[in-house]
C-alpha cells in the first residue's frame, strides 16, 4: 500500500490575500479541513471562520507581515502551511501601463512574496510537515500579450519557488506553485478587465484553484507537487 494522504487537521496555515477571490476560497477550504488560520488581507476579514486570526496586512510592508507571523506563533505555537496568494494585476500594452501599476505589481507580487517567505520560513523549518505554496499564474509560464509586467512578476514567483525547492526539500519544506489560467474574481477589474468581459463566463471559479492548493498540501510526505498548471476547458493557449 502507498503512503497515507495527509490532512490539514490541526495544522496552522497562513494565507495572504485572504479577503477575496482565491484567497477566501482557500482559507475556507483549509478551515473546512480543520486547519487553524492566520489571515492576512487589507480588509482584515475573518471570513466567519471560528478562531481565525485575521489582521490588516499589506505584504509590501515587511514589518506588517512579520507582525502577523509573530502573532500567529504566539497564538498557535507554529506555522505549518503558508499560502502566498496576495497579488495584483493590470492588463494592457506596456507603454500604456500606468507607472503606478508597474510599481504596485512588482512590489506586491515579487517583494510581497519574498517578505512573506522570509518572515514565515524559520517557523516552517520547525514544522514536522511544512508546505509553502504560491498562487502564481499561467502568465508566469508563457507571457501572454497585454500582460508584460504582470507576467514578469509571475515569472519571478515561479523562478523563486523553483530555486527554493532545491534549497528546502531536504529540510522538510515542500514548495509548490499553483499556476491557474483565467479565474472569475474581482482581480484586475478596472485595470484591463471589466464585468462585461464575455470571457468571464468561461473562466474557472476560485474554489477550483483552492482545491488544487489543498491537494498540494495534503499529499503524502513521500513526494511533493512542484508546479500545477490549471486551465479552463475553453483555454487552448498551452497547445
Amino acid at each position: 500500500m502507498g503512503a497515507a494522504v495527509s490532512t490539514v487537521e490541526g495544522r496552522v496555515a497562513l494565507v495572504t490575500g485572504a479577503s477575496s477571490g482565491i484567497g477566501t476560497a482557500t482559507a475556507q477550504a483549509l478551515a473546512a479541513g480543520g486547519a487553524k488560520l492566520a489571515l492576512a488581507s487589507r480588509r482584515a476579514d475573518d471570513l466567519g471562520i471560528d478562531g481565525a486570526l485575521a489582521r490588516p496586512c499589506d505584504v509590501r510592508r515587511p514589518e506588517q507581515i512579520e507582525a502577523l507571523v509573530a502573532e500567529a506563533i504566539e497564538r498557535f505555537g507554529g506555522i505549518d502551511i503558508v499560502v502566498a496568494n496576495a497579488g495584483v494585476g493590470a492588463y494592457g500594452d506596456f507603454l500604456d501601463l500606468d507607472p503606478a501599476y508597474l510599481e504596485e505589481m512588482i512590489d506586491t507580487n515579487v517583494k510581497g512574496l519574498l517578505y512573506t517567505v522570509r518572515a514565515a520560513l524559520p517557523h516552517l523549518l520547525g514544522s514536522d510537515g511544512a508546505d509553502l505554496v504560491v498562487v502564481a499564474s499561467v502568465a508566469g509560464q508563457r507571457g501572454p500579450e497585454g500582460e508584460a509586467v504582470y507576467s514578469a512578476s509571475k515569472f519571478a514567483q515561479v523562478g523563486f519557488m523553483r530555486s527554493l525547492d532545491h534549497e528546502l526539500y531536504r529540510r522538510g519544506v515542500r514548495c509548490s506553485t499553483i499556476a491557474p489560467g483565467g479565474v472569475h474574481t474581482e482581480f484586475a477589474m478596472g485595470r484591463g478587465r471589466t464585468p462585461q468581459d464575455p470571457d468571464l463566463a468561461h473562466m474557472m471559479r476560485p474554489q477550483e484553484v483552492a482545491d488544487a492548493v489543498v491537494h498540494a498540501v495534503t499529499r503524502p510526505r513521500t513526494h511533493r507537487v512542484l508546479e500545477a498548471t490549471i486551465l479552463p476547458m475553453s483555454d487552448d493557449s498551452m497547445n
